[in-house]
């Protein structure tokens, strides 16, 4: 149903299936009867289609023309296919063009929105909503000046990927450019590389024409850090050193007859212990955007700062395709978000995706994911969204509440889900 009813409504330009004659020729390809169907459910949208239809069957100057009988039986098909699509919650034609992004990140969804109904490609278009929210600097965490590391220097991380030709760009520990996913892209489209990280990615994306180099702090990063090197640097994300309650430089204890702790007691983290004090929304968070364009293909992106009070040097799974983003045009997309240390080494968007593929429906395949991590690592934090090619979205999150946007042709303005740890997303 989904793929009949994406192929009537997208308007893509000599799709050989968008005539009267050549639908009908399609439902006799698929074997589809008319009797098996009865007359419209009675939905605006059924309705709207069917006056569509049945205009266009009486256009002396259509391609076509179908006798009485059988241009209201296909008006009849046409309608109860969409009809039967909205009533089962399944997307329908018109959501192409579709964005979701992790966050109520409104601002960057409207934004890649008005790009891709403009008529954009998926791939700028996620350039376009996470541009965006570097610009708004999302919560601190995505942009230039926020999430200092432990030498008060902000790093940005970014990839972008083709779900059509599966081409990745990323950018990781960047420095003195504030354009992390514009970088990304850079990368991709004038490389041949898929990954440049630290100081000569910095040098790369200006080379190819971005700003820099620039200063990424900004006096509230320089505060944020001046307040927790007062603090003894606590807390912070190294184990097992000596000073264990205080700032480097740090050089490895030895373990044998000491006693592990966890943050809440030293500040120093370990895997077994629960990692909250460090991982939040306002501290370890990523724009995961996904678009699909009016042609149906479909593009991924990141941008972040990383972990707040990050040892300097480190990459999260913001630009690791397949972790906190992934897509696939024949499949669907998925984006994620949270303690990504622990993430990246499940590649929970690329599990995500796998299992639409073998038939998965999204909210199953992103409470599979998120339970694969639960299950390893019982106290971590993090959510993903899973999204279709039938348009249908769902969430699951681990330790936090969640909320993804969407954007559809159906909404009016963007839409915020919530997702609560265990339980389905709501409005």
């Amino acid at each position: 149903r989904s793929r009949l009813s994406c192929h009537i409504a997208t308007g893509i330009p000599n799709d050989p299936v968008t005539s009267p004659d050549s639908l009908l020729a399609y439902y006799n390809r698929r074997r589809i009867k008319f009797s098996t169907f009865s007359p419209p459910a009675g939905s605006r949208t059924a309705r709207k289609r069917m006056k569509e239809l049945e205009a266009t069957s009486r256009d002396p100057h259509s391609r076509s023309m179908l006798p009485g009988k059988n241009r209201l039986a296909l008006v009849y098909v046409l309608t109860s296919f969409l009809a039967v699509a909205e009533s089962s919650g399944v997307g329908i034609s018109t959501q192409y063009p579709l964005v979701v992004s992790t966050w109520p990140f409104r601002e960057a969804v409207r934004a890649a929105w008005r790009a891709v109904d403009s008529g954009l490609s998926a791939v700028d278009s996620v350039v376009e909503g996470c541009s965006t929210c570097e610009v708004l600097r999302c919560d601190g965490t995505v942009g230039p000046g926020g999430s200092p590391d432990e030498n008060a220097e902000t790093t940005i991380d970014a990839m972008i990927m083709n779900g059509v030709t599966m081409e990745v760009g990323a950018v990781g520990a960047m420095r003195y450019v504030k354009d992390g996913i514009k970088a990304a892209k850079l990368v991709m489209q004038y490389s041949k590389h898929t990954f440049l990280v630290g100081e000569q990615a910095s040098v790369f994306a200006i080379s190819m024409g971005l700003q820099g180099p620039t200063n990424l702090s900004s006096s509230e990063s320089i505060e944020t850090w001046s307040n927790w090197k007062d603090n003894g640097c606590q807390p912070n994300f190294r184990r097992d050193v000596i000073p264990a309650n205080g700032c480097g430089p740090y050089r490895a204890r030895d373990s044998v007859g000491s006693k592990k702790v966890g943050c809440s007691q030293s500040g120093s983290v370990e895997e077994t212990e629960s990692r909250s004090c460090l991982v939040g929304p306002h501290n370890h968070d990523t724009i995961s955007m996904a678009v699909f364009d009016r042609m149906g293909h479909i593009a991924a992106g990141t941008s972040t700062n990383g972990a707040t009070f990050k040892i300097p040097g480190r990459v999260g799974d913001g630009p690791i395709a397949g972790s906190a983003a992934y897509a696939d045009s024949e499949v669907g997309a998925c984006g994620a978000t949270g303690d990504g240390d622990i993430m990246m080494r499940f590649l929970p968007c690329y599990q995500v995706v796998e299992s639409m593929r073998r038939g998965m429906e999204p909210k199953l395949a992103a409470e599979d994911a998120i339970s694969r991590i639960a299950r390893k690592f019982p106290d971590f934090v993090g959510a993903v969204f899973a999204v279709n090619t039938n348009g249908v979205h769902a969430g699951s999150c681990h330790g936090w509440t969640f909320q993804y946007s969407v954007r559809n042709a159906h909404m009016k303005d963007v839409e915020v889900f919530t997702v609560l740890p265990d339980q389905k997303a709501t409005l």
